[in-house]
């Protein structure tokens, strides 16, 4: 998939080299630049159209756990996933936008006027960065109290369990003392019926 994306912008960017005159050398490289950020583009919504059946093979292989916890599990790990791209593919967006917005700039550019685009450029890329930098932090707190939430429900099964042992282990020990007192009676009841045959022995001689 990744060679049909690619194939025809490199056939693209190769005719532009060839019909481009070499006085324009910047305005070259903007569409070059756009070329390729096209196709990054295309790659990236390739793997983005891709990632969620991997998602799905990875909730079938834990679907161990209770079904309440591994839905929500799965839900919030596709969710989190989904997200993951979102920073790749916002700094794609912008530099999609703004090319455009620089392509019918007269050549040669003044050198403040260059150097101005240059240091907004760096700008704008730093907020980027953070703002990747910032949504990672984020994903990362997300994934770690989504297994706060698993080890909690893991937790409270592991407790019901206990007290349901512990429920069981009652009701032994009340059928053992209700054996306890069943078997108490019968030999008081023995007693008494081997006293009262002795009485009756005494009597008959």
């Amino acid at each position: 998939m990744l060679q049909l994306i690619c194939l025809p912008c490199v056939l693209l960017i190769r005719q532009t080299l060839l019909k481009q005159k070499s006085k324009k050398p910047l305005l070259l490289l903007l569409r070059l630049l756009l070329l390729h950020a096209t196709a990054t583009a295309a790659a990236a919504a390739a793997i983005a159209r891709t990632l969620p059946c991997h998602c799905q093979c990875r909730c079938h292989c834990r679907c161990h756990c209770t079904a309440a916890a591994t839905a929500a599990a799965s839900a919030a790990a596709a969710a989190t996933d989904r997200l993951l791209l979102l920073p790749l593919l916002l700094p794609l967006l912008l530099l999609l936008l703004l090319l455009p917005l620089l392509l019918p700039l007269p050549l040669p550019l003044p050198l403040p006027l260059l150097l101005l685009l240059l240091i907004v450029l760096l700008l704008l890329l730093l907020l980027l960065l953070l703002l990747l930098l910032l949504l990672l932090l984020l994903l990362l707190l997300i994934r770690l109290l989504l297994l706060l939430l698993l080890l909690l429900l893991l937790v409270l099964l592991l407790l019901l369990l206990l007290l349901l042992l512990l429920l069981i282990l009652l009701l032994l020990l009340l059928l053992l003392l209700l054996l306890l007192l069943l078997l108490l009676l019968i030999i008081i009841l023995l007693l008494l019926l081997f006293l009262i045959l002795l009485a009756m022995l005494h009597n008959y001689f």
